[in-house]
Parts: C-alpha cells; sequence; structure tokens
C-alpha cells in the first residue's frame, strides 16, 4: 500500500506520478518477482522462508524528489516476494525527522545527510545505516526535440544560451543549477527566460512546451512520458545527491524493516535502480 503525503519544503517538492510506461514497468517487474526475484536476488530465500505464516506490517517514511517513483515501484516487488505489507508516506525532511523521533516509522529512506544527522543524534541506529543510491543531476529536452550536446561546461553553456526557455525546480537540483550558471557566468541570461517549476516535475514542463530545455535529478526527469534525457552536468558541474535507509532506535519492527533493506541491495532492486536513472554505492 502506497500512501503519499504533502512535501511541502522538501528538497525537491515535485511529487512525480508514475507515467504509463513506469506503471507498465511495475506490474511486469511486481509479475516476474513473483517467479524470479527470489532466486535472482538469493537473499530473498531467507526473506521469504522466514516470512512465511508470520507476514509483518512496517512503516517507512521517505523524503520527495525522485523516491516516490522508486520506492513506488520497489516496495510493491518486497511486498510480493515476502508477504509482507508496507505502509509508505513521502514528507519534507522536518516531517521526516519528527516522525522518527517519535517512533513512528520503522524505516527512514531519504538523503544520506539526515540519516547521519539522525544518527548523530541517536534517533538511527548506529549500525542502521545503509547507502543505497546516489542520483545525478540532467539535462532533459521535449521528445523528438533536437540534442544539443551537454558533455562539457562549455557545450551546456552553448545549450543553455541557444535555449528560448529553461526550466528548473526550487528544491535542491534547482538550487545547484543556479550555482552551475553563475560559475559559466550567464546567471543572468537564464533568469531571464527562466520557467521555475512549483509542485510538479520539470518534465511536465519540458513535455508541455513550456521550458524548451531542463534540469533536475535524472530520476525524476526519465519517468515523464514526453521527455529525453540528453546528458548529465557535465565534470565539476554535477552533483552527486546520495539516498540512504535508516532504521530507528524506536523502530518497533526493525527485523522486518531491515529485511527490506536487504532487499534494496539486492540484484532484482539493483536492476529496478538502474533503470529508473540511479547509481549504485
Amino acid at each position: 500500500m502506497i500512501v503519499r503525503a504533502g512535501l511541502k519544503g522538501a528538497a525537491d517538492k515535485s511529487v512525480i506520478v508514475p507515467s504509463l510506461q513506469t506503471l507498465k514497468e511495475e506490474i511486469v517487474m511486481n509479475a516476474w518477482s513473483r517467479f524470479g526475484a527470489v532466486a535472482t536476488a538469493g537473499c530473498l530465500s531467507a526473506l521469504v522462508a522466514g516470512a512465511a505464516g508470520n507476514a509483518a506490517e512496517i512503516t517507512i517514511v521517505a523524503s520527495g524528489g525522485p523516491l516516490p517513483d522508486v520506492m513506488g515501484t520497489l516496495v510493491p516487488m518486497f511486498e510480493s516476494a515476502t508477504g509482507n505489507k508496507v505502509k509508505i508516506s513521502f514528507k519534507a525532511g522536518p516531517a521526516i525527522t519528527a516522525d522518527v523521533k517519535q517512533g513512528a516509522v520503522d524505516l527512514v529512506v531519504t538523503n544520506t545527510e539526515v540519516v547521519d544527522e539522525l544518527a548523530a543524534g541517536g534517533d538511527v541506529a548506529g549500525n542502521g545505516k545503509t547507502l543505497l543510491m546516489i542520483s545525478k543531476v540532467g539535462v532533459a529536452v521535449k521528445a523528438g526535440a533536437p540534442k544539443p550536446d551537454v558533455s562539457t561546461p562549455d557545450k551546456l553553456k552553448a545549450a543553455l544560451l541557444a535555449a528560448k526557455t529553461v526550466g528548473y525546480s526550487q528544491g535542491g537540483s534547482g538550487q545547484h543549477f543556479l550555482t552551475v550558471v553563475q560559475k559559466l557566468g550567464i546567471a543572468d541570461a537564464v533568469k531571464a527566460k527562466a520557467v521555475v517549476v512549483q509542485g510538479r516535475p520539470v518534465g511536465d514542463a519540458i513535455a508541455s512546451g513550456e521550458a524548451e530545455i531542463g534540469v533536475q535529478q535524472v530520476a525524476e526527469l526519465r519517468p515523464v512520458a514526453g521527455t529525453e534525457v540528453i546528458g548529465e552536468m557535465p565534470g565539476e558541474l554535477q552533483k552527486q545527491i546520495p539516498y540512504s535507509a535508516g532504521i530507528p532506535t524506536k523502530a518497533k519492527d526493525a527485523q522486518t524493516a531491515r529485511a527490506l533493506v536487504s532487499f534494496l541491495r539486492s540484484a532484482a532492486a539493483q536492476d529496478v535502480l538502474k533503470r529508473k536513472g540511479m547509481d549504485l554505492p
């Protein structure tokens, strides 16, 4: 069961509504996991054996950005493979911290920096932190449109200057993009034709034609129908955003939470992460 909560103030505020292609992927992967995920992942055989006749339900809180789409695919796979149930909500940083401190969740999945802070404060078990995936910032255009070369800082600069409109968010990737155009010396030029997207993916603005070119996390751009990722931020202009899982010290079912983390590190889950545009640790 997927429960979506508000993301006011989240690092990247847009919640991705899975496209038809993404939903198809979920159906295929869910069906596949029933027959093959346990054998492929290896470690899942133990999880299923332990879960037989003893299904559990755990609560997860996660941040926004690409996680609603990514976890929205992986959680049903875990449920199908183990028989356990997962209740997941997507919230902003302060709300995540509050839930963890109140003992309201069994697992947190969010920016590694937040998990590290919770661990430093004793709210996440020191041995309960696991780096799951690394997200990068990418550049996209409308599907079928010309694809400018953005493989070097100079070529990215030229592409941004040539575009009539440039889309980005107010979240983490958007804030990083503002530092990029500052470094490239084109902050004023980009600001004059900016399409600042709020409450939806930047890809929506690209697909609709509001923005000729746009910047956001690759894993947020990729699921949006009608957009095409043409590259990642080149070289030193790139920003890597790591996401980690943390098991709170007040978790009511740490054992099942650990089983989910093991699944998220399995071959089956990592195949999904790569297709979603995530790098692996």
